[in-house]
């Protein structure tokens, strides 16, 4: 159902690569309520996606960009103006990456190169967005910026490594920019930290089905969806919800407010008499998992 919520805005959506992507479901609900916007996401990325459905479907132009590289985002955010008719009134930022969670290594053994290139690209991307969209005076005074995050950001997850590092950062990004452009041009800038969301990316993440169980269990509303992710991106870049800035918003069934379920614990309790002493370690790889299932 369609609200006219975004009616005559304009935007730029990073991160859609195909129909899994949350940012996909976002400008599809965009699309719905009556934004236009610019699709845009890294070369090597696209060639990988289906990106040229969606800019049929939702009528959008694409323009490729590396979110890293200062003169590509200058480019992407002028010819986005010109090609939507002036300044823009959101933005979501929807990347993220880690060669090392890629290549399986644990977090004490991390490669620092491609350990700077998940912050580059997960985090840093975003400052280098806000940075660029400033010096262009691209964004409209009471425009939003909304930034996809994880509760690995505040508690430590097994697996999610470095990724962990880059969305704690990410968060801060918010907040320090957040203060900056809203002091200056009532422009919103926050996180939105989302369940865990079979996405491409996420699939990298080894045992990510389970860590999806785990939080589908903890969670008194269950784990939200993408679709469900994307509904509540489009109030954040409505008129709505104009004085909410700075904040880490939390759409996630109320996982992170959780201890213990009862869905947890009896799932828990069902597997105790095969689990390993107090003590021992239970490695983590799905051969070894198996064992304790």
């Amino acid at each position: 159902m369609s609200y006219n919520l975004l009616k005559g805005k304009r935007g730029i959506i990073f991160g859609a690569l195909n129909d899994k992507s949350i940012a996909w479901k976002v400008a599809e609900r965009a699309h719905e309520e009556g934004a236009e916007f610019v699709l845009t996401n890294a070369p090597i990325a696209m060639r990988m996606g289906s990106m040229n459905e969606l800019s049929e479907k939702c009528k959008a132009e694409i323009i490729p960009a590396d979110a890293t590289n200062l003169d590509d985002l200058e480019n992407l955010i002028s010819k986005s103006m010109d090609i939507l008719g002036g300044k823009i009134d959101f933005v979501l930022h929807s990347i993220g990456m880690s060669p090392n969670v890629r290549k399986g290594l644990e977090y004490d053994q991390l490669k620092y190169e491609y350990y700077h290139k998940t912050l580059d690209v997960s985090a840093f991307s975003l400052h280098k967005v806000l940075s660029t969209a400033r010096k262009l005076d691209a964004i409209n005074d009471w425009g939003s910026v909304v930034a996809l995050t994880y509760v690995a950001a505040q508690r430590t997850f097994v697996g999610y490594n470095d990724m962990a590092d880059a969305k704690a950062i990410l968060e801060s990004i918010a907040r320090s920019f957040g203060y900056i452009y809203g002091r200056e041009k009532k422009i919103r800038i926050n996180t939105v930290s989302q369940s865990p969301t079979l996405t491409t990316a996420g699939s990298g993440i080894s045992g990510f089905d389970k860590l999806e169980d785990f939080a589908e269990r903890m969670s008194p509303l269950g784990n939200a969806n993408a679709e469900e992710c994307a509904d509540y991106c489009i109030t954040l870049f409505s008129d709505l919800t104009k004085k909410v800035t700075m904040q880490n918003l939390f759409h996630d069934g109320g996982f992170s407010s959780m201890g213990m379920s009862l869905r947890a614990i009896t799932q828990y309790e069902k597997s105790f008499k095969d689990c390993p002493p107090v003590g021992e370690d239970i490695p983590f790889d799905d051969q070894d998992l198996e064992k304790y299932k």
